[in-house]
């Protein structure tokens, strides 16, 4: 007679001729699924938002801006990024289910309930704000309109035909930030953050922008075919057969754009040489992505950070060896 034995990770049952044993996975702990929920594996998605920030604030201070800003913009980019996922998991998590890529996060799959989802994500949030509290008026008032921003995107896929532009909003909010964080003065009212901003910070997030709608047009096209089914809304499905080329024209007005603003201000050749090589990067992301196939889409948009890095190492060259 069979007798079924229950020792937690393993089962064993017993009867008079033999022992057999079946693994039980065990379940992942509570660190691990917040872990999986902001994606602590995948840092491609920080590095996005760093990069141009790092960039900006490279410019707006001359050179380098001191650790106190630098550590600011570094953990506060993480932190914010990693609470947007868990808004973005919980705002979309009955799409999520029927979606290949990301059926397997922890509220889509129930490992962890949405509220406590939320709850996370505030108290990311919350310490990201704590970050911001350190440096001045003008940077705390800009914080809470891109925490607006950030918060409204996961829902602009019901309604918008290329939420990725407000994604890109979203995303280079971090410039303007930047510039207010070096320059502002300690003042509580709104005009302090147009003396604080300088009008070609906007046009650097205007320009940063295009890139985003760039990669992250790569990246939806990774999921065209459920996103298609379930009727979510997105560039690739809004541009077609035309995505290739109007990722590519993305491309060429960030890269252009953002040249010529360097320019303007002063940056010269290493500048230029870093604007060069992710021109390069951006001319190979095309034959990953000129098939359509996921695979392909995906190691662009997961490889485009480096589009970024190569913008932010010639800018920063550029300053340090005038």
């Amino acid at each position: 007679m069979l007798r079924p034995i229950n020792d937690g990770a393993m089962t064993v049952r017993r009867d008079n001729r033999r022992v057999s044993r079946t693994a039980v996975p065990a379940a992942p702990s509570r660190a691990a699924l917040y872990l999986d929920l902001v994606r602590w594996d995948r840092p491609a998605g920080w590095l996005l938002l760093l990069w141009p920030t790092l960039s900006a604030l490279w410019i707006a201070a001359d050179g380098f801006p001191g650790w106190h800003l630098l550590a600011v913009f570094v953990l506060g980019t993480i932190l914010m990024r990693s609470a947007g996922c868990c808004v973005n998991d919980v705002a979309d998590r009955d799409f999520d289910l029927h979606v290949e890529r990301t059926a397997q996060r922890p509220v889509t799959r129930g490992a962890l309930p949405p509220g406590e989802a939320l709850a996370l994500g505030a108290v990311l949030a919350l310490a990201a704000f704590a970050l911001v509290l350190t440096t001045n008026p003008p940077t705390i008032l800009l914080s809470f309109v891109a925490l607006a921003v950030a918060v409204t995107y996961p829902y602009a896929k019901r309604a918008v035909s290329m939420p990725q532009a407000v994604l890109g909003v979203a995303f280079s909010f971090g410039i303007p930030m930047a510039f207010a964080a070096v320059l502002g003065a300690d003042l509580w009212a709104w005009r302090s953050v147009a003396d604080a901003v300088p009008p070609h910070a906007w046009w650097l997030m205007a320009s940063n922008l295009f890139w985003v709608l760039a990669y992250d047009t790569e990246y939806a096209m990774v999921d065209r075919d459920d996103d298609r089914r379930i009727g979510i809304r997105t560039s690739a499905l809004t541009l077609g057969r035309r995505d290739v080329a109007a990722v590519m024209a993305f491309y060429a007005v960030h890269l252009v754009s953002w040249a010529a603003i360097g320019r303007t201000l002063g940056l010269g050749g290493w500048f230029l040489a870093g604007v060069a090589v992710a021109a390069a990067q951006a001319l190979w992301h095309w034959t990953l992505i000129r098939t359509r196939e996921r695979s392909g889409c995906f190691r662009a948009f997961r490889l485009n950070h480096w589009v970024g890095f190569a913008l932010f190492a010639g800018t920063a060259l550029d300053l340090a060896l005038r």
